[in-house]
């Protein structure tokens, strides 16, 4: 289909039968006061919309219709019924918000697309032997695009599966020139159609999917091309065939798709690097003066940061929490919600990789005082844990592992804090694991707030710190210890060598 079909659904999520129910799978700070901030965009439009339509095969139950938001997530809109004979009919006194709407069933499967642009008040017919080949429209020209194309391509697909076909059976250099020319003229087909149809919502999604036309890259002194010309070009002009002037594509897989790519491919992953290209997303999304389009950019890419897939970029959170929630820029938040970032900053600020870790005292098991300031080796790595907490119990043996492989190799201490206020359970968890050697800390004045003071949100969350006590990791796993650390040796001894030569 036009939208690729490899989207992921969220099984999980339940149907809706109220009108402008929001439904978000993913787990996030913001999610939701900019849910609710767009609904209430959308509310203040005048219209309405009336959207019949025929499926032949339909099972009589409820479907849902829903629009993109990314491409990981939806948002619907209402919920009809369909009737013995495939008949469903969706009505309200408010116009939808334009972008790509899904059909769904019952258990989230997607029926079919449409195109919610400007023409709200059409129809469709098909039927569930072949939805998008047998798809006819009336009253929405957008729609009629959208499907034209769909059923070209769906014809060039099966030429080139039954030439395909033939290839299995025998090799034949005329039929993969037949299957090339094919692909061909689908990319070819592409284009003019997205040109053809630019002023349309349909032309406008194909233009923002379409690849950048790359110039004859110059040639290296060796005489290859210079391939790393072709890619700064490449990321430089990335966004070229995308309008970030038009809010509709907010509700369409292309743009999270984009920004996945634009950051996760094209961009090392530091948080300088990274930094840069999300400033040069918003400011994109900025100039073009969409105010969705601004408030999803800066959501997605903050929120990005701050549940990151790389370790040690939390900065890149701060950096984008601080200039464009708290610094005002943000289009739609709350200020609930900027209190919230502001709490959080505070937090996550002395406790980035790179800064020393904070004053941590704590009292061991003989009722001395135990410093992480004092711990003696060139590696330490403090673990608040709870000894009842059952992701923490199975992470024990891994830690003891990484532990007795490099005490002495590496020079590594482990500064073990427990966040629970139960001493019995703590000194039994010790004993229990046989891990005496560590240094263990309680808190027994109770004043100590971990969560406000060393990012405790879950447990266990292992920080490592050099012999400085400087935090070059946090938030690591403890399976992943051995491989950070060999990661990390070889790094100092590359940058040693370099300072030799």
């Amino acid at each position: 289909m036009f939208i690729k079909s490899a989207l992921r659904w969220n099984q999980n999520l339940q149907a809706a039968d109220n009108k402008q129910t929001f439904m978000y799978p993913m787990r996030t700070l913001f999610f939701f006061p900019f849910l609710v901030l767009m609904g209430l965009t959308t509310l203040a439009q005048n219209g309405g919309y009336n959207i019949k339509g025929t499926i032949k095969g339909l099972r009589p139950e409820p479907f849902t219709l829903a629009h993109y938001f990314g491409f990981s997530q939806y948002v619907v809109k209402d919920t009809a019924v369909a009737d013995a004979n495939g008949h469903l009919t969706f009505t309200g006194d408010k116009p939808l918000p334009g972008g790509v709407y899904m059909l769904l069933s019952p258990t989230k499967r997607r029926v079919a697309e449409f195109i919610i642009g400007n023409e709200q008040h059409f129809s469709f017919s098909s039927d569930t032997l072949n939805v998008v080949g047998n798809m006819k429209i009336e009253n929405s020209p957008d729609n009629e695009l959208y499907y034209k194309y769909q059923q070209q391509i769906a014809g060039y697909n099966t030429e080139i599966n039954v030439l395909a076909a033939q290839m299995k059976m025998r090799q034949d250099v005329l039929t993969q020139t037949k299957i090339n020319n094919l692909r061909r003229q689908i990319f070819d087909y592409y284009r003019s159609f997205a040109q053809e149809n630019a002023t349309t919502l349909t032309g406008k999604i194909m233009k923002a999917n379409a690849e950048v036309d790359l110039p004859p890259a110059p040639k290296r002194p060796d005489g290859r091309v210079d391939s790393v010309w072709l890619f700064q070009y490449y990321k430089a002009h990335f966004w070229d065939n995308f309008d970030f002037s038009e809010e509709r594509l907010v509700r369409t897989p292309t743009l999270q798709r984009k920004l996945d790519r634009y950051m996760g491919e094209l961009t090392f992953q530091h948080p300088d690097s990274l930094i840069q290209a999300s400033d040069v997303v918003i400011e994109k999304a900025l100039k073009g003066g969409s105010k969705e389009m601004q408030a999803y950019c800066i959501w997605y890419l903050t929120n990005k940061a701050e549940n990151p897939s790389v370790m040690g970029i939390e900065q890149v959170f701060v950096h984008l929490a601080e200039k464009y929630y708290l610094g005002g820029i943000m289009p739609m938040t709350d200020s609930s919600t900027v209190q919230n970032i502001r709490q959080k900053i505070n937090v996550m600020k002395p406790l980035l990789v790179g800064k020393t870790m904070p004053a941590l005292s704590l009292t061991d098991t003989t009722g001395q005082l135990r410093s992480v300031a004092d711990v003696k080796a060139k590696y330490t790595v403090v673990v608040f844990y709870d000894p009842d907490c059952s992701h923490c119990r199975q992470s024990t043996p891994a830690l003891k592992a990484f532990y007795e492989k490099n005490k002495k190799t590496l020079d590594v201490q482990i500064f073990a804090a427990s966040v629970a206020r139960a001493p019995d359970q703590w000194k039994k968890y010790i004993r229990e694991f046989g891990v005496q050697e560590w240094i263990h800390g309680y808190d027994y004045s109770f004043r100590i707030d971990f969560r406000k003071d060393f990012d405790v949100v879950n447990t266990p969350m292992i920080y490592v710190l050099d012999q400085d006590k400087k935090i070059i990791a946090r938030r690591l796993p403890a399976e992943e210890l051995d491989g950070f650390m060999d990661f990390y040796e070889q790094r100092l001894a590359r940058e040693k060598s370099m300072k030799v030569k």
